[in-house]
């Protein structure tokens, strides 16, 4: 039967597709794992559907949530956890039926301190195209996976798919587990694992299937909106990355550059601001003037906060050492 795997599954509000996720995981190629089913306090029949699989077959269990929200969630189906490793599973998705079986077999060929990521693919259920959004999200992370270079751009976005990863529960251990309070979740433990080296290396086919539609979790929730991002992005930017002895730089003047430059001063941190709209150029901003995009900096970390790729041209790349680029965009 092989190694056991525990996969942790919080579930809020989702019974029109808890039938079919489950069924994808009772297609599993490895068969030896425990589903731990977590209910966030559902207002459907979502927990009935579940009971009814945990009768049938023992590897299943429900319980609910001992407090409000993912993060609880987790906690309470962590803390039944037997299996040697830990996986995450969304309530909406499907797995491929390869999908524990490469994820741990990733793992047992690349050694203790790795990151499996397994590939994914976005997709609605009335068989419409994803949005170009997620269309490039998703051949980013999983090119950033083959690559094995998943933490390279962690400041754009989270580049750890949350329901597509697995470690040896030893290793998840170590860096805290789901003990967090931060918001979005599954980017704040991409950090953690950025933080505590932990080498990434992605699945060679896709093994999950993310499903897109306008109510999910992580359209619609505060936890998920654009501030919540750069608040944590600032966060571990500034414990990991940051070097003072540097002049830190912030590229670009929008609104998430402006919600950049406010963490900033709130942290308490000096930085230079520049931007490449010329009518911004010059103005009082927050107490700092905006400085032309031309201006150059030497012995510098540069926060890039600017959206459109045609803007990235206005760096001089060839006068700083690209490794002291951050792009938050």
């Amino acid at each position: 039967m092989g190694t056991l795997i525990s996969i942790i599954m919080p579930y809020k509000n989702c019974a029109t597709f808890l039938t079919e996720t489950i069924h994808s995981i009772l297609g599993q190629t490895h068969t030896n794992w425990e589903l731990i089913a977590i209910n966030d306090h559902s207002e459907d029949n979502g927990m009935t559907i579940v009971k009814n699989f945990e009768e049938k077959d023992s590897r299943i269990t429900t319980v609910n949530n001992n407090g409000h929200g993912i993060i609880p969630a987790l906690k309470t189906g962590y803390a039944l956890a037997t299996g040697t490793y830990i996986t995450r599973m969304d309530a909406d998705d499907i797995c491929t039926p390869q999908k524990l079986e490469e994820l741990k077999n990733t793992i047992d060929l690349h050694g203790e301190y790795t990151i499996a990521i397994g590939k994914v693919s976005y997709f609605k259920s009335d068989g419409s195209p994803i949005g170009d959004g997620y269309s490039k999200y998703e051949n980013w992370i999983n090119r950033l996976a083959k690559e094995q270079k998943s933490f390279s751009e962690i400041y754009k976005e989270c580049p750890i798919p949350s329901p597509s990863w697995m470690l040896l529960k030893t290793t998840f251990d170590q860096i805290g587990a789901f003990n967090s309070s931060f918001y979005p979740e599954d980017y704040e433990l991409a950090f953690r694992m950025y933080k505590a080296r932990l080498t990434p290396i992605g699945t060679s086919e896709k093994v999950h299937y993310w499903r897109d539609y306008s109510s999910r979790t992580s359209r619609t929730h505060e936890n998920y909106k654009d501030n919540r991002f750069l608040e944590l992005k600032v966060h571990y930017f500034l414990n990991l990355d940051y070097e003072n002895n540097k002049t830190l730089v912030l590229f670009g003047a929008g609104k998430k550059g402006k919600m950049i430059a406010q963490l900033l001063i709130q942290h308490e941190i000096e930085f230079e601001w520049i931007c490449s709209t010329p009518n911004k150029i010059g103005h009082n901003i927050y107490g700092k003037i905006l400085q032309d995009s031309e201006t150059t900096f030497s012995n510098s970390q540069i926060i890039v906060a600017i959206a459109a790729a045609k803007d990235l041209s206005q760096i001089k790349l060839n006068e700083i050492d690209s490794n002291d680029y951050y792009y938050f965009c």
